[in-house]
């Protein structure tokens, strides 16, 4: 079995004139792992995954993903090889596209394609529907699909280019409570099967991290606060730091409540 990193970043830092984005981060992610990156607003979440996807560079140091250092290779393969599903992305995508079609594009990393897909293409995108647990939205236009089934269609558009690991930015934004706890019972469902890829679940929500999660990155000012095992390091003190206020962490039925006033 391969033992080296899916990711492995070293001493990354990115500056932008004055501005420090990115500051001495070091990063590696294991298969068999499941992250969760967490951080106020502004905190260098997004960076990191734009560094990650190749669209923003770094200033120093190593990064490399899936065993290829950036640099020394073409970024626009190697993306198609990181699902990633944003807000972003989901905007780009015309109203009145199915969600069949959307699910076809992420085959080559396109939106809103205009050429006929194959048969057998089809075929595979309406297995990831299934997958993703919405098989009965196939023929429905973007549109009028809502925020939950929009991020499962995403998904599985993700999917169709088998990537090793599958990128979640603020997945929950927009859901009503409801909706949020049905779509990360459902992410927990989709974790546990077989084959499923790493998942990096970007949020600055406590309670969006679910049992599914092995590992958490923290970060602060573009500055590591931690990064490990959730179980060894997501505590008070380290999420005080992270958001420069004094929290408290509880557990509850096997989740985090968040509460204001730090206890040791």
């Amino acid at each position: 079995m391969n033992q080296s990193p899916l990711v492995d970043i070293q001493g990354l830092t990115v500056h932008r004139g004055d501005r420090h984005i990115l500051q001495s981060l070091d990063w590696k992610i294991h298969r068999g792992e499941h992250w969760v990156i967490l951080g106020p607003n502004g905190s260098g979440k997004t960076s990191l995954l734009s560094v990650l996807t190749g669209y923003l560079f770094p200033t120093t140091g190593i990064v490399s993903v899936l065993g290829e250092t950036f640099g020394e290779y073409d970024w626009r393969d190697l993306r198609k090889q990181i699902g990633l599903v944003s807000s972003s992305l989901a905007q780009q995508i015309s109203y009145d596209e199915s969600a069949l079609d959307a699910v076809c594009s992420g085959k080559d990393a396109i939106i809103n394609s205009w050429r006929p897909t194959s048969p057998k293409d089809r075929a595979k995108a309406r297995k990831l529907l299934k997958l993703v647990e919405g098989g009965n939205l196939e023929k429905s236009p973007w549109g009028i699909l809502s925020q939950g089934e929009r991020q499962r269609v995403l998904i599985a558009r993700a999917l169709m280019a088998q990537p090793e690991i599958l990128i979640l930015d603020e997945a929950c934004a927009g859901l009503d409570p409801v909706a949020r706890e049905h779509f990360l019972q459902f992410l927990s469902r989709f974790a546990a099967a077989d084959n499923a890829p790493t998942l990096v679940f970007v949020t600055h929500h406590l309670e969006e991290i679910t049992p599914l999660f092995s590992h958490v990155l923290m970060l602060k000012n573009g500055q590591m606060v931690y990064s490990g095992s959730i179980h060894q390091g997501l505590h008070s003190k380290n999420l005080s730091l992270t958001f420069g206020v004094p929290l408290n962490i509880k557990r509850s039925k096997n989740r985090f409540v968040l509460g204001f006033g730090y206890n040791e």
